[in-house]
């Protein structure tokens, strides 16, 4: 029997191991291309969005001053002064008493103030609109510099660069942009009893499952993933593969043989790198307790348990946010209201003190719009507590157990 988890350490001092591994270099990408990356500079507006006043409905641009009091039984007459085109602003001021047609993205001709809807007016004759609704100043209008003003710091560095990111970029004429590149995370699977998905397994064999749910979860993080291939329970031929591992990849997870048994090997092939350090052997946390953490130089090597929910456990409490944190973004270790549920729990939980739990819980809305989260009961290493449930809610490691009725934060499980 091997040494028992000699350097065990709270989840909050893992994160902080975690946040010590350096952010990935910068590059200059296409905006097309950067899609789920984050920034590495202060993007600042080169323009007022939108450049001119704007209208939001199809209709006709107003002063506001001559529908003062119009509605359906007593409505007020405009004439026709003209239509703007919406690639060519008009420079012709509106009259009192006119009216211009406009579209939706259409400038606003100078003194106008409002724009009355299409369907709150009736066109008599080709001269006269009849305006059944009285406006305000500035009603259906987007003014100019409403959504951004030029000289304004929009986006800071570290955001993720998602769909409306993107878009703002798009329309501030950003064509490239600084991120941070994306990083590449190699998982081996290790076991002499794990075979390929398209392999038969009789009694005694199991489909690798950990390399293809890990590395679907490193895609959501943000990370490109790189599955390193099965590998039996020898170290020799384990060391081999996380040196290669090394040489392509950003970090690299191992996925089994982290424990202290006779064929957990992971310990003792991340010893084998040159210039290597254990940071910890062991998190107080349930479950996911045998997780290696070490550094090789700057690149990070993960032996995560074998055991299909454990792993799928540490990979989104831990490793996703740590992979985006490499990735460039900005608190990716911060887990607050913003990014949890709140809900109210509906039986007791029983927990240990000295070790963070997090337990696995589906989710339901009462008549009354509660939120009502339940513990997935059932063996851990099965594959149905995890398709059962909607999320982790964690207990604290000063904690022993909660109560029904508590309310508690829900990390959804992705």
């Amino acid at each position: 029997m091997k040494e028992s988890f000699f350097q065990v350490v709270s989840v909050a001092e893992f994160t902080k191991l975690l946040a010590t591994f350096p952010k990935a270099p910068v590059q200059e990408r296409e905006l097309s291309a950067a899609f789920g990356m984050s920034l590495a500079e202060t993007i600042t507006s080169r323009d007022d969005l939108p450049q001119a006043h704007r209208s939001s409905v199809d209709g006709y641009a107003v002063r506001a001053a001559d529908t003062f009091g119009a509605s359906e039984s007593n409505p007020a007459y405009l004439d026709l002064a003209f239509a703007v085109e919406i690639q060519n602003p008009s420079d012709i001021s509106l009259e009192p008493g006119h009216c211009a047609k406009i579209t939706t993205g259409g400038c606003l001709p100078p003194e106008a103030d409002a724009v009355v809807m299409v369907e709150q007016t009736q066109e008599l004759g080709s001269d006269t609109i009849e305006i059944r609704k009285s406006l305000s100043p500035w009603d259906n209008v987007m003014l100019r510099g409403e959504d951004v003003q030029a000289g304004e710091n929009v986006l800071a560095p570290g955001t993720r660069l998602d769909g409306a990111r993107i878009g703002l970029l798009a329309a501030l004429g950003y064509s490239r942009v600084l991120v941070h590149r994306h990083v590449t995370l190699g998982i081996i699977s290790t076991g002499d009893e794990v075979v390929g998905i398209d392999e038969p397994v009789r009694p005694g064999l199991v489909r690798d499952v950990n390399s293809h749910t890990l590395s679907a979860l490193a895609v959501a993080a943000g990370a490109k993933a790189l599955r390193l291939g099965l590998v039996e329970d020898n170290l020799e031929a384990l060391t081999a593969a996380l040196k290669r591992g090394l040489e392509d990849c950003d970090v690299v997870i191992i996925s089994g043989g982290s424990s202290v048994g006779t064929r957990d090997h992971t310990l003792e092939a991340m010893q084998s790198i040159p210039g290597s350090r254990i940071l910890a052997h062991g998190i107080a946390m349930s479950p996911g307790k045998p997780t290696i953490l070490a550094a090789a130089a700057d690149k990070a090597v993960l032996g995560l348990p074998g055991q299909v929910a454990s792993a799928q456990v540490v990979m989104q409490v831990l490793v996703m946010p740590f992979l985006a944190h490499l990735g460039g973004h900005e608190r990716p270790f911060a887990i607050g209201p913003t990014a949890s549920v709140p809900a109210k729990l509906n039986r007791n939980v029983a927990s240990r003190q000295g070790r963070t739990d997090f337990i696995r819980v589906s989710l339901e809305q009462d008549a009354q719009n509660q939120l009502w989260a339940t513990p997935v009961l059932g063996k851990s290493g099965l594959l149905k507590t995890l398709l059962q449930a909607h999320g982790l809610m964690e207990i604290p490691e000063n904690q022993e157990g909660m109560t029904a009725g508590s309310q508690v934060m829900i990390r959804p499980l992705i």
